[in-house]
């Protein structure tokens, strides 16, 4: 059988620094290798190189590289472009990036069904509705007249694995392609994937999430500092890992058990309730009469599926969006009550760490002066004060010089973390903080917003799709499903005897890295 990719020593720089340091791998027809490692670690580089993406002012070396047998040293831009879509297609971690902002989904996907001539024009519409419900895009036909950005996280996530199958291509390079799903979708989307493998779809993918890869992967690459340190097949490698970066990340893959020691939270300061918030978008209502009170000290998990208004109910209670009905509060005074104005020095107390943190960026401002923006510190402290809070999300000082654009989506993901951190907060909204982060660095994060908890008593509402991640940190949870809270109370209690049918349909559609039966 010929291999569909064959690389051996592939080299990657951008000017003088090697980013890739001789990396070998080989991938088969129906076969899925996956590629883990910490952000930064040259997993996405090696993965776009794959496809003649490696970026601007990169320079690619290889002993061998060949794609379908032929020589990709000797290709030239066109040759690249004709081969992307039909041989492969490409879903990125960062869909709305990905995804042009001034086209519908719908004729995002269509141009990839033209562009290969893939069914007639009158067939196009109705195979892009196929290819949204194929990837569990609800109201597949409107959504395809929809923008990107009138669509929440994971539905673009799903717009964008649409497309990057339209063309039904040999192989699909899927870098964090779950990464912004819900756990129902998840589970879907590793089905299709699966479905595809059987067909005879290679796959290559690139993920934090062990489980995940446990899941679907045949063999795994484990990359540090742009060097493959170990590989093998997967229940090999996750079985009885060899190497000790490999038995690290296993180590930190998030579960209740992993709960980092804290104070109890106190009951009797309450720093942020909702009362009867509702909100519509439309005639569409999106959050329906939802209460909640969180306390100092406290961690306040919400969860549900993408579009289920977990997102809204935080712009709610950050005050960014006005409810059509209800209130919230901020330590039992008036907040969204409140002009934006008498509003303004109240802020520095509700800070917001968001999933998309390059959308909230000024993209002409260095990662120093994102992080000192919020400040209100003499010029020689706060820089002092952005330097510590750098080295508490795990990135170096130079980082501060840095423009957040050239970061990878981790280390953006931290320096989001850092600038909400930088007022010491109240209260944190987190709006999916660590699903850009590997498992290393989602731990670290998990532990530094455990420390500032119980260093200064702040209260944290933790959005997330990833239920072993709010297990592991919240005290309580809210399930949402379509705008309305339809089970709340002690995490335990509602992750291990869940009531409700969705909370139960949650439960089980968590990918599980069982190391025993591997």
């Amino acid at each position: 059988m010929t291999s569909l990719v064959t690389v051996e020593d592939l080299r990657v720089s951008f000017g003088p620094a090697e980013v890739v340091h001789g990396v070998s791998l080989s991938i088969e027809p129906g076969e899925c290798v996956a590629i883990v490692g910490e952000s930064g670690s040259g997993k996405s580089v090696t993965a776009r190189t794959l496809l003649g993406l490696a970026g601007p002012g990169s320079a690619v070396q290889a002993g061998t590289f060949r794609v379908t047998g032929r020589d990709a040293r000797a290709f030239t831009t066109g040759d690249w472009r004709r081969l992307r879509g039909r041989f492969a297609g490409l879903v990125l971690q960062d869909a709305l990036v990905s995804l042009d902002p001034l086209r519908t989904v719908g004729a995002e996907i269509a141009e990839v069904l033209a562009l290969h001539d893939v069914v007639p024009r009158a067939r196009r519409a109705d195979r892009v509705a196929e290819l949204l419900d194929a990837v569990g895009v609800p109201e597949p036909r409107t959504r395809a007249g929809q923008y990107p950005h009138q669509l929440s996280g994971g539905l673009r996530q799903r717009a964008l694995i649409a497309s990057a199958i339209a063309a039904d291509p040999q192989l699909i390079i899927a870098d964090e392609p779950t990464t912004a799903l819900d756990v129902t979708i998840q589970a879907q989307i590793l089905r299709l994937l699966a479905e595809r493998r059987a067909a005879g779809t290679a796959l290559l993918l690139i993920s934090h999430d062990l489980a995940v890869v446990a899941a679907i992967a045949d063999r795994i690459l484990v990359m540090k500092d742009g060097r493959i340190v170990e590989e093998g097949p997967a229940r090999e490698v996750l079985a009885a890992p060899r190497h000790d970066y490999t038995r690290s990340l296993l180590a930190a893959v998030p579960s209740a058990t992993s709960r980092a020691t804290r104070p109890a939270p106190d009951l009797s300061v309450q720093a942020l309730a909702g009362i009867n918030l509702t909100r519509s978008y439309g005639s569409r209502r999106v959050v329906h009469d939802v209460s909640f009170a969180l306390h100092k000290g406290e961690t306040l998990g919400v969860v549900g599926e993408s579009g289920s208004g977990k997102t809204t109910l935080a712009r709610l209670a950050l005050a960014l969006l006005e409810p059509d009905q209800g209130h919230a509060t901020l330590h039992r005074e008036p907040w969204t009550q409140l002009r934006e104005r008498e509003r303004r020095p109240l802020r520095p107390r509700i800070q917001l760490i968001s999933q998309s943190p390059l959308d909230s960026f000024d993209p002409r401002h260095t990662v120093g002066r994102l992080i000192a923006e919020p400040l209100r510190l003499p010029r020689a402290e706060r820089f002092a004060r952005v330097l510590d809070l750098l080295a508490r999300v795990g990135l170096p000082p130079e980082t501060a010089a840095l423009s957040p654009r050239v970061l990878s989506g981790g280390q953006r993901q931290r320096v989001a973390i850092a600038r909400a951190l930088g007022p010491r907060p109240d209260v944190l909204v987190c709006d999916e903080p660590v699903s850009a982060l590997d498992v290393s660095i989602q731990a670290q994060v998990l532990d530094l917003l455990a420390d500032i908890q119980a260093e200064y008593g702040t209260a944290i509402v933790f959005i997330s799709h990833d239920l072993a991640v709010v297990a592991a940190i919240a005290d309580r949870v809210l399930v949402m499903k379509d705008g309305r809270v339809v089970e709340e109370g002690d995490v335990e209690e509602v992750f291990t005897r869940p009531r409700h049918p969705y909370t139960q349909a949650l439960m089980a559609a968590v990918p599980r890295l069982e190391l025993s039966t591997l």
